[in-house]
């Protein structure tokens, strides 16, 4: 195997190493906050938007470096400052060590995440299934770590479970540093404002649809709680089939970009999301409603490889800071949906919830793949290698003097 897949394949080991605790620590931080160190629920606000707002404001900053340095320092950098995250909270016996577990999280995913991209796009040109690749490691590290760490965590606790995020983080750590070196990062001339007006189409696109997403799944897991009672474990293994899901189809769905184009795919994505919130306003128990958010986790799976792929096409020689600005305009999204879908939880019916967020995402069925097409990149990528269609072999001429020659003649 040559430099750049080994390259690859070691920073896909280490998403699936990091982005398990990151997504498992978001969900059970709310609840740890409150059981183990006190905090009230404007406290536990303030301590997701701490981390948030740290992500938001290094990520761009992230991407200049991914752009100016090896990026397989600035990645390892960015999963060693989550490992001492996780460490933090694992030792945290006040909010205040608690704030700066998040700060420094907030931080280290920044840098994490942007570089990991940016390491991941190098190979988009030789093949355009990396991007697949990335979202199928990643989610396999969620899924298995929620049900590692959920069925653990009676036994270990809260401080058990995080030293254990802390010790895959720092494995990860390892692996991004001992990656081979890359041919060096040449950057095109231009700032994060001229990659910010270059992708200024895709990111509305991307905040709005983050934004419908996310309210779709903070409105969902409210309804879960308050509407059908579960506990928090309960919820979890609710999300847990889209999870699957999405790391089992990712790679496949790649397939049906190369056929029908990135517009069509995006669009579809869109229409079938749009089914899912509209379905749970007739959901009449959490077995349908994880039935339905498998059709949200595939169409996630089309969605956000093609979303990076585009980015990093439309980037070209900046591809760390379109990274960069690509990532804050989800969680700006992220943040506008989870205002929306308290605003919506509290304000409306549920009916009426879910009908407002099915409407921005079928919006985004519009938007999306308009956004694609101002950007200039090819709406239809190369086959990975070994799935070319190769073209039937013209049948080699005859010998002169047979019956076959003569024939042609």
């Amino acid at each position: 195997m040559g430099v750049a897949p080994r390259r690859e394949r070691w920073t896909l080991w280490a998403a699936t190493l990091t982005n398990g605790p990151t997504e498992l620590i978001d969900f059970v931080l709310p609840l740890w906050a409150g059981a183990a160190i006190g905090l009230g629920p404007f406290e536990v606000g303030v301590l997701m938007a701490v981390e948030m707002a740290l992500s938001m404001v290094v990520r761009p900053v992230a991407g200049v470096l991914a752009d100016r340095y090896e990026r397989r320092c600035v990645a390892a950098s960015g999963a060693l400052l989550y490992a001492v995250s996780c460490a933090g909270y694992a030792v945290a016996g006040s909010a205040a060590v608690a704030y700066a577990a998040a700060a420094v999280g907030g931080a280290g995913g920044a840098l994490l995440w942007v570089a990991v991209r940016a390491i991941v796009s190098e190979r988009l040109a030789a093949d355009s299934a990396v991007f697949p690749r990335l979202v199928t490691a990643q989610e396999t590290g969620s899924w298995v770590a929620f049900v590692a760490g959920l069925a653990l965590l009676g036994v270990i606790g809260f401080g058990g479970l995080f030293w254990l995020c802390a010790a895959a983080c720092a494995v990860a750590a390892g692996l991004l540093a001992g990656l081979p070196r890359g041919r060096g990062v040449v950057a095109e001339a231009g700032g994060l404002g001229a990659v910010g007006r270059k992708l200024r189409p895709m990111l509305f696109a991307v905040v709005m649809t983050m934004a419908a997403e996310s309210a779709v799944g903070l409105l969902l897991l409210l309804h879960l709680q308050r509407g059908f009672g579960l506990e928090v474990v309960q919820v979890a293994y609710v999300f847990l089939p889209g999870a699957i899901a999405m790391s089992l189809a990712a790679e496949h769905l790649h397939g049906y970009v190369v056929r029908f184009g990135r517009s069509r795919v995006l669009m579809t994505a869109s229409l079938a999301s749009c089914a899912f919130a509209v379905g749970l306003v007739w959901a009449p128990n959490p077995y349908v409603v994880a039935g339905l958010w498998v059709l949200s986790g595939l169409a996630w799976a089309a969605v956000l490889p093609v979303q990076q792929a585009v980015i990093a096409e439309a980037s070209g020689g900046r591809v760390g800071r379109g990274m960069g600005v690509y990532e804050s305009a989800c969680l700006v999204g992220g943040l506008i949906g989870s205002l929306a879908a308290g605003a919506l939880y509290d304000g409306a019916n549920w009916a009426v919830a879910c009908l407002v967020a099915a409407a921005m995402i079928l919006a985004g069925a519009v938007v999306v793949p308009r956004a694609v097409r101002r950007l200039g990149v090819a709406d239809i990528p190369p086959p990975p290698p070994g799935k070319e269609k190769t073209a039937p072999a013209e049948p080699a001429p005859a010998e002169p003097g047979t019956a076959e020659s003569g024939a042609a003649e």
